[in-house]
């Protein structure tokens, strides 16, 4: 006997198939769903009511041309129980709904995950509303109306053209809270306009908006209008109209926008209305386009598409198809493909699954990147976590839980033999300990090097050396004055003389005697402060550190000049030797130690490689780089910014390691950028990838 119908349920012709054939829509309105029937369907379940197997397959048999049989009924019965459609009778049907039932209840942790990753909030049902509001926007779906558009549009661009600088240089006004603000409301403003074209288009063709609300991915919102009904409709063009309605209002919205920037005036009163103006010009469209226009996610774009190829739960099918086809490739298992298409529909498919899934990659990576810097670093990485098990990883373990059920179906032929040898040369690529190089970069120059600042804002009180001048160490590079430090130093012998004299004046004054110890600590102060000063009057007398050559001297201090503090002003070069500074990542530091060897080659052609070994290796990240050449502000490798007292602060842990024995017997007279090359420790690309991760974690974790 078959199971009986739920009375409440409607069928509507729908589009034909790709074939040809026709098809029909099954609706069921307690979920406001829609199944797409084919024509053997169709005439299965317009017979439904005879009863038994035997008679509707007679039925169908002899008044159509079609040849049915009871594996068709039975999976169309199936169907039916496994979506709800069919009235509980049995005992059967009391434990399938009940086990239904079961797998729905979710625990404390799964409703949360799935709240979290995505849930709707329906606010409002605006049936009514719509179909009183109607004749009042008729005139938007004329064709007068979208000619004009277009003419805006022209119009627009050709004024926005006469003032081009204002219009571009009007976007870094935005960039403060103020205009985050500006942006957020005119967005707000521009998606609902596209949502309610959606609503209006799907009334205007006698489609039901059940609701209208707030979707919430990943806690970000997005507004959606349910627009379901349009799969009843057998227009494909209607059904294109309903989808591409909201992308064309923000559309026309924006080239009416852009009009108005044009012709408002650029005055405090009318400020706030041109602003608007040109968000709603610039960045509607643009999001509308880079957003909805993916047919990648479930937006606009993805209907448009599957309507456009007439394929209904496009996603659903070209994931199957792909699958089946990796299963092929892999396994050759010879099942049959999940549907019938020609080959080049299937193709297609193929590829669309495969741009789907990379795309989704990149995204729900980028997502969880979001997440994790929104929050707290605990809460974060757990976030991240997430994500990245939710969508990323949860895909890959169902499909590899697929291949290890059907181990059984496992045989031995020219594609599983394929298989075997791939997964065995990348399971050697992975876990082989290769001997890696760890490049990283460096600065090639002089074993001793020394640049000289002024200690003080002075006055250069001699001349400076000529560059290529030899040296030896202790002898005066340099004279400098400070008329201020100068005139501290005598304040300060002149407090302790009168505390001296005071201090062997105390036996014989009472009121000395007072001050007890206390005047002697006076003094001694006094006194350091002197011996201090003095110190300092010694720096302005720079000498040279070691034995070498003077390099890289300064054209701004000649003799009377006034330099401030800090200013370089030349650099000593040791005679012999040279050594390479480079900076390595926080991954690449266990792979080094010191002795092992290195290959260095600059960056500039003209100098040639040299072969150098580890003399140090820094085990504390660096707070600051001294090398602005390495650094990326100025076109270097390493991630950096500068900071608000000139310092350069790397963005990513960074460590030095020092190279020396470069079999340079001179030293060189300047400094060349370049790449290092170090010796790593056998290592598999397997354990070094777990490695970096487990010390990106334990570092963003803090532990």
């Amino acid at each position: 006997m078959l199971p009986e119908l739920r009375q409440d349920l409607a069928l509507h012709p729908g589009p034909d198939a790709p074939d040809g054939s026709p098809t029909w829509m099954l609706h069921d309105p307690a979920s406001n769903r829609f199944f797409s029937l084919s024509w053997p369907a169709f005439e299965l379940l317009s017979r439904w009511a005879l009863g038994t197997v035997e008679a509707l397959v007679d039925a169908v048999n002899r008044d159509t041309t079609l040849h049915v049989g009871e594996a068709d009924v039975d999976g169309l019965a199936r169907m039916l129980a496994g979506n709800h459609l069919i009235v509980p009778r049995g005992p059967q049907d009391t434990q399938r709904l009940a086990a239904h039932a079961q797998a729905l209840k979710l625990s404390a942790g799964q409703w949360l995950l799935k709240n979290y990753l995505f849930f709707r909030l329906p606010l409002v049902r605006p049936m009514h509303w719509l179909q009183r509001m109607s004749p009042w926007v008729r005139w938007a779906y004329q064709p007068a109306f979208w000619a004009g558009v277009v003419g805006l549009s022209l119009l627009g661009l050709v004024l926005a053209a006469r003032q081009w600088d204002e219009f571009t240089h009007t976007f870094t006004s935005y960039a403060s809270w103020d205009g985050l603000l500006a942006i957020g409301i005119a967005l707000s403003f521009a998606k609902v306009l596209h949502e309610l074209g959606h609503a209006f288009t799907a009334t205007r063709f006698g489609c039901r908006v059940p609701a209208m609300g707030v979707a919430f991915l990943v806690m970000w919102p997005v507004l959606y209008t349910d627009t379901n009904e349009a799969w009843k409709l057998r227009s494909r063009r209607q059904r294109l109209a309903i989808g591409a309605a909201g992308m064309l209002s923000e559309l026309a919205l924006a080239a009416i926008a852009l009009v108005a920037w044009s012709l408002l005036p650029d005055t405090p009163g009318w400020g706030p209305v041109r602003s608007g103006a040109f968000l709603l010009a610039t960045t509607t469209w643009v999001l509308t386009l880079a957003i909805n226009a993916s047919p990648f996610m479930r937006f606009d774009g993805y209907f448009l598409l599957s309507d456009a190829v007439n394929m209904p739960n496009l996603h659903e099918r070209a994931f199957a198809m792909a699958r089946w086809w990796l299963r092929e490739c892999l396994f050759g298992w010879g099942d049959e493909p999940p549907e019938p298409v020609q080959p080049a529909r299937r193709r297609w498919l193929i590829a669309f699954a495969a741009a789907t899934w990379v795309y989704r990659l990149v995204l729900f990576l980028g997502i969880a990147l979001l997440v994790y810097h929104a929050f707290f670093k605990a809460l974060g990485l757990v976030l991240m976590a997430v994500e990245l098990g939710w969508f990323i990883a949860r895909p890959v373990w169902r499909e590899f839980k697929a291949w290890w059920q059907r181990r059984a179906d496992l045989r031995w032929n020219r594609a599983s033999g394929r298989t075997v040898l791939l997964a065995g040369g990348l399971l050697v690529v992975l876990v082989w300990p290769w001997q890696t190089s760890v490049r990283a970069p460096g600065m090639l120059g002089p074993l001793q090097t020394q640049a000289v600042y002024a200690p003080y804002a002075a006055q250069v009180a001699g001349a400076l050396p000529r560059a290529g001048d030899a040296v030896r160490a202790g002898q005066p590079l340099l004279a400098l004055r400070s008329p201020e430090l100068a005139a501290r130093l005598a304040q300060a012998q002149a407090r302790e003389q009168q505390l001296q004299w005071q201090l062997n004046q105390q036996p014989f004054d009472e009121r000395l005697m007072e001050a007890g110890t206390a005047l002697r600590k006076r003094w001694e102060a006094a006194a350091a402060e002197v011996s201090g000063l003095g110190e300092e009057m010694k720096r302005l007398t720079i000498v040279a550190p070691f034995d070498g050559k003077v390099a890289d001297v300064t054209e701004d201090a000649p003799v009377g000049a006034w330099i401030p503090a800090g200013e370089r002003l030349l650099q000593v070069i040791g005679s012999q030797g040279s050594k390479v500074d480079v900076f390595v990542d926080e991954a690449s530091l266990p792979s080094i130690a010191e002795g092992q060897m290195a290959r260095f080659v600059p960056a500039a052609p003209e100098q040639a490689a040299v072969q150098c070994k580890v003399a140090r290796v820094d085990a504390v990240q660096l707070v600051s780089l001294d090398m602005p050449a390495l650094a990326g502000p100025f076109g270097g490798e390493i991630p950096a910014r500068r900071a608000n007292d000139g310092r350069l602060l790397p963005l990513q842990p960074t460590f030095h390691v020092r190279l020396d024995q470069c079999g340079q017997a001179v030293a060189l007279r300047t400094e060349w950028p370049g790449t290092a090359h170090l010796e790593g420790e056998r290592r598999s690309l397997l354990g070094r990838a777990w490695q970096r991760a487990a010390a990106t974690w334990h570092r963003e974790a803090g532990l």
